[in-house]
């Protein structure tokens, strides 16, 4: 079973299609940089969580009987610690509970020095056919300083057991702007991965953030943390592009690249606000236009994994449409507006004229992929014309180079 999207993958008829999400917390170590929900944690814990994890996708799968899976993502933390034999049950359960799409896609997080041939073999055995691996540098060094338990050599290692295992779908994870990184250190790290063989079939490619509570906050606070300046970063974001774009992999959304076909089916539909149903500690859904999450308690969830969900947030038809927007441009493909009036039942003249006209004249929005006619989205009409069928907005390079800014204008103030 191959990882590639197919367009024959058609939803059950009268079904909607989900995606599933199942968050597996733990860890070999926490990283210095990393504000995710995610920790080490002994065996004993991590096997009662496992059998709630298992007890939640059984106990809501009524929840779920009016769709059809498409996706599946297993993400921590560092899923690949725990025993295969939890990964085999879950989506063995997954089947027997759920309707899963053929052909879905079906992805893991692991990160080099968790897995071994048997354990990637086993992964394809169970149907996964999408593992995301988390390198971050090719630079040993840098490696250290971010507090990850492998060199590069590592992940070489668990690169070529998961081809020799048969995964033709793999992603790499890098990031940018680490403390002391000049840009030629992160230059090397995108011509190792772009000159792997075979290539990756995707790449995701993020700018460190350093957030509260973490180690690395802690040391910006006294002044250790070293991170390269503005220009030096800005400097990188380029290179990024133009390296990527050079070795063949298309730039879908913002932070991430894949060779044509390869795009991530799963996120792709966060970024498209499709259904999506989370499963774990701190698990996220969005169904039907209610979002709502797990608690975080890791003693709550194992004690009852079906009593362990916050509030419940109805959307309004506004927030709707900002979230419509500010998502959906993410992606370098754009929104519909003919999508944007058939679910909302307004025009985007109607709601956001005012605000597309504006990036429109300062180069950071733009129609593609149709004919517009001979309408002025330039703000030089009165009146704007729809666009034709097959017309999108997006942003433009510029445009996505300050998308926070851009898409913050489609907030309320």
């Amino acid at each position: 079973m191959s990882g590639r999207k197919r367009t024959g993958d058609k939803v059950s008829e009268g079904k909607k299609g989900l995606g599933l999400y199942f968050h597996i917390p733990f860890c070999v170590k926490k990283c210095l940089y990393c504000d995710f929900l995610s920790a080490p944690c002994e065996g004993e814990e991590r096997n009662a969580y496992m059998e709630a994890l298992l007890r939640e996708t059984q106990g809501r799968a009524c929840d779920y009987r009016g769709y059809v899976v498409r996706t599946i993502f297993i993400g921590g933390g560092t899923p690949s610690v725990v025993e295969t034999e939890w990964i085999e049950g879950l989506l063995s359960l997954v089947r027997e509970c759920y309707e899963v799409m053929p052909k879905a896609e079906i992805t893991i997080e692991v990160n080099p020095g968790t897995v071994d041939s048997q354990k990637l073999v086993r992964y394809r055995r169970a149907g996964i056919n999408r593992l995301s691996i988390g390198l971050q540098s090719a630079n040993d060094e840098e490696l250290e300083t971010l507090g990850r338990i492998h060199t590069f050599a590592g992940f070489l290692d668990t690169y070529d057991r998961a081809v020799k295992a048969g995964f033709d779908n793999i992603n790499v994870d890098v990031m940018a702007a680490l403390p002391k990184q000049g840009l030629a250190d992160y230059e090397r790290t995108l011509e190792a991965v772009t000159g792997l063989n075979p290539q990756p079939a995707h790449i995701s490619a993020y700018s460190l953030i350093v957030e509260e509570g973490t180690f690395f906050a802690e040391l910006e606070r006294e002044g250790k943390l070293f991170l390269p300046d503005e220009d030096c970063e800005r400097r990188m974001y380029e290179r990024t592009k133009e390296l990527l774009g050079k070795a063949g992999y298309m730039r879908y959304e913002i932070s991430n690249y894949a060779r044509p076909g390869f795009e991530c089916i799963h996120n792709c539909g966060y970024w498209k606000r499709q259904d999506y149903a989370g499963f774990g500690i701190g698990a996220a859904s969005l169904i039907d236009n209610k979002r709502f999450s797990n608690r975080n308690s890791l003693k709550i969830y194992i004690e009852n994994p079906l009593n362990c969900r916050g509030g419940i947030q109805k959307l309004t038809l506004r927030e709707q449409m900002e979230e419509f927007m500010f998502l959906g441009l993410r992606l370098t493909e754009g929104i519909s507006p003919l999508e944007f009036e058939r679910i909302f039942g307004k025009t985007l003249e109607q709601v956001y004229g005012e605000v597309i006209r504006k990036n429109v004249k300062d180069g950071l929005l733009y129609f593609h992929g149709g004919k517009i006619r001979d309408m002025d989205w330039n703000g030089r009409q009165t009146e704007l014309i729809p666009p034709d069928f097959g017309s999108r907005l997006a942003l433009t390079q510029r445009g996505i180079d300050i998308s926070n800014y851009v898409m913050a204008q489609f907030l309320p103030d």
